[in-house]
């Protein structure tokens, strides 16, 4: 077979390149995952790729992500916190919560406040502003957990939620 042919040939070269030379988007699908099929831990990490996705999306008028709208109900849910529980309890780095908090201060959504026990310390709360963003926020998340509802079914998500509930 001459190069020329064997470059038109499709068993030696099936993805067809776009303009750009890059492969089509749909060619993704033909790809084998070989074990990965049977991997929980990838299936959580596409499915997980695709709940921040849609939440993204979901939220996205209000420009809060994932991390941020848990760290503002957890603040909301158990006001006077310390960063050290939230970090803990979220399973965040200590510095990216510092992070995460100066930009939701900045955007005053919450607040900290020297604790009383602990003077290196700062007890965690939300603003007036922070509770009501937080009320929209709660409500988008809702829309977000119907798409999710409407992507695995309403009993699905309810196991999921079972299975997954020792995680948390």
């Amino acid at each position: 077979m001459t190069t020329t042919a064997a470059r038109s040939d499709s068993r030696h070269s099936p993805r067809k390149r776009a303009g750009n030379g890059a492969a089509p988007r749909d060619v993704a699908d033909d790809v084998g995952l070989d074990a990965l099929i049977g991997h929980a831990g990838y299936a959580v990490r596409r499915f997980q790729i695709w709940i921040f996705q849609d939440f993204i999306k979901t939220l996205g008028e209000v420009d809060i992500r994932p991390t941020q709208y848990s760290v503002l109900t957890v603040i909301g849910a158990n006001p006077g916190l310390s960063q050290m529980a939230v970090a803990k309890r979220l399973g965040i780095e200590r510095a990216r919560l510092v992070h995460l908090l100066d930009a939701l201060e900045q955007r005053k959504l919450v607040k900290r406040i020297k604790s009383k026990e602990d003077r290196r310390s700062h007890a965690l709360h939300l603003t007036a502003q922070g509770e009501t963003a937080l009320e929209k926020f709660k409500r988008l998340a809702a829309e977000h957990e119907r798409n999710v509802e409407a992507k695995i079914g309403k009993e699905n998500r309810a196991q999921l939620l079972r299975i997954l509930s020792g995680f948390t």
